[in-house]
């Protein structure tokens, strides 16, 4: 994204609950996959009670006193082509030993009656583009209605896409728009699709994926146009946080890193889809560009990524780092991270939805560049390093909330002596 700052609309408050009080949608683009699927089952557990909120950071001190909607106030839908029923795919995750047989247990009527929220997505494969974008943006909307919801918050959370072919029409909104008008044309790949669907319905988007969504020029534009506030891209949950936390330590201490060498293996959908040279490309470019910010494009930073198909969920991301030291003596530190890493991400998508979702009640628009905490390559931010975005995460957060707050209260005001 080029902007780097985020706007605030002028927005007239139609009610007088206080944020934390006000119902909120999350829906899902992929939501029957492994990290839909953990999100939902992580949320219906620590709404009932059945499971604490570890790894959720807006669950943490620093955020108590910012008006975020409470975790049993938050209704899950979404898109999948996938018919998987959800409570399956749950039971599926849990043998692999992502979460316990007995949370899903706990949780299994919840996981039903969201189950019954998701809808189908390209499911019609005559018309135009622009009818399945109408479409998916309609069954958001039905959503928000038929709940009562304050707002419906966005997240990308499918398969990794191939990155398409540059064309005109990315860089020219009307061209665009004609060309998706067109039966039987296919100008934008499935996440732009669902990104512009957002869009339509006027409900905040993010993209936690390396998938195209909204980063081209047009879309960025038609992005501007509807006024919502959007954040991305490409959620950091392992790796590229450790990375990002170790990078500036070298910095500080005057060390000079000569290479930073790294090897992911992984197995499940996730290794699937990156087997394919293609779709991984646009993974390792994320990857690699944190670091490369963090110390400078010199340093050579080889990186891989290997399909283990019996790794299951599970996966392990190695690092090496060579760098120099006091009269160029040599350092050497390796690093082994290991982990599930849906149940990585799944606390992030629960963060963003609340975060976004005051972001929207703030009257913000744009990329909020401040959530760059939680993405390896992040809009409208060039900041890389974890504790300065922690620092910026916790700041906004915090002013966010209170014009939040002062907006509640005028219109508490308004309506009461109206």
């Amino acid at each position: 994204m080029t902007s780097s700052d985020s706007t605030t609309r002028t927005t007239t408050a139609t009610t007088d609950r206080a944020p934390q009080q006000e119902r909120i949608g999350l829906w899902l683009i992929g939501a029957r996959g492994s990290v839909a699927t953990t999100a939902a089952v992580g949320l219906h557990a620590i709404a009932s009670g059945a499971a604490p909120s570890n790894g959720c950071a807006t669950a943490t001190p620093a955020f108590e006193d910012v008006p975020l909607a409470g975790f049993d106030a938050i209704v899950i839908g979404g898109h999948d082509v996938s018919s998987t029923p959800l409570l399956e795919k749950a039971m599926g995750l849990a043998a692999g030993g992502m979460f316990p047989t007995s949370v899903v247990a706990e949780v299994a009527e919840r996981l039903d009656a969201t189950d019954r929220e998701i809808r189908r997505s390209f499911a019609v494969e005559s018309g135009s583009q622009q009818e399945e974008i109408d479409r998916q943006a309609a069954d958001i909307l039905e959503f928000r209605e038929r709940h009562s919801l304050a707002r419906v918050v966005v997240i990308d959370v499918a398969s990794t896409e191939v990155l398409p072919q540059d064309r005109p029409e990315f860089h020219d909104l009307a061209a665009l728009r004609a060309a998706l008008a067109r039966p039987g044309e296919t100008v934008l790949p499935p996440s732009s699709i669902s990104a512009l669907a957002a869009a339509t319905a006027g409900s905040p988007y993010v993209c936690f994926t390396p998938s195209t969504a909204l980063a081209l020029p047009a879309l960025e534009e038609w992005a501007a146009e509807a006024g919502i506030p959007i954040a991305g891209q490409d959620g950091k949950t392992g790796e590229t946080l450790l990375r990002s936390v170790l990078a500036p330590m070298f910095t500080a201490r005057g060390m000079r890193v000569l290479s930073w060498a790294g090897a992911n293996l992984l197995g499940g959908g996730d290794g699937q889809t990156l087997a394919d040279p293609e779709a991984v490309r646009s993974k390792l470019v994320s990857k690699n560009r944190g670091l490369r910010s963090l110390l400078g494009d010199e340093v050579v930073t080889p990186l891989h990524i290997d399909n283990v198909p019996d790794l299951g969920d599970v996966k392990t991301a190695w690092d090496h780092v060579h760098a120099e030291g006091f009269l160029g003596s040599r350092i050497t530190v390796q690093t082994i991270w290991s982990a599930y890493d849906s149940a990585l991400a799944a606390p992030l998508i629960l963060d963003l939805a609340r975060l976004m979702s005051l972001a929207d009640a703030a009257g913000i628009s744009g990329p909020v560049a401040e959530l760059g905490f939680f993405f390896k390559d992040p809009w409208g931010s060039d900041v890389h390093g974890f504790a300065e975005q922690t620092a910026e995460l916790v700041a906004w957060s915090a002013r966010t909330g209170a014009a939040v707050a002062q907006r509640s209260l005028v219109a508490g005001g308004a309506i009461r002596h109206g």
